[in-house]
């Protein structure tokens, strides 16, 4: 993750996003750019939280249903929906997420384990938690969300 020295402290910069009521944060460092909504191509026969791709400036983009991804239900789209693309190697993901938050300095001896209530589908997909004084922050594990997406978007395109 990325770390600033603030005073001699080190501090993660995690950028935050709801997912449905659930808040997220991530590494800044691995966000490309945020953008609202485009419009999509539906990909035949890709799985049903890949919910198409989009042309950005040249780049085919994939887009994936963050909430359907993480076992949450479907990212309901509004105004303030947003696309988290991310920089991941040799393709380009973005992630509908419900909107965006604050970016949270966070000190990375307070990130916990993510607690057992986390286990199973949607837990895989976190690393930890960090609290805040009133919030709590669920850290996606963003190689493991993205770890199978280039497969599928090459099986859906070849159909």
């Amino acid at each position: 993750m990325a770390e600033a020295n603030t005073l001699g402290k080190s501090v993660i910069e995690l950028a935050t996003f709801y997912v449905g009521h659930a808040l997220c944060g991530m590494d800044i460092l691995k966000i490309q750019e945020i953008n609202k909504l485009m419009e999509m191509t539906k990909v035949p026969q890709a799985p049903e939280y890949m919910i198409g791709i989009l042309n950005l400036r040249g780049q085919i983009v994939t887009i994936i249903d963050l909430g359907q991804k993480l076992g949450l239900g479907n990212i309901e789209i509004t105004n303030e929906s947003r696309n988290i693309i991310i920089n991941a190697p040799g393709e380009h993901v973005g992630l509908l997420v419900s909107k965006i938050s604050d970016v949270v300095m966070a000190d990375p001896d307070r990130i916990e384990p993510a607690p057992a209530n986390m286990s199973g589908v949607q837990g895989a997909f976190f690393t930890g938690v960090y609290k805040t004084e009133n919030k709590l922050i669920g850290i996606l594990d963003i190689k493991e969300v993205l770890r199978i997406e280039s497969d599928n978007l090459n099986r859906g395109l070849e159909r």
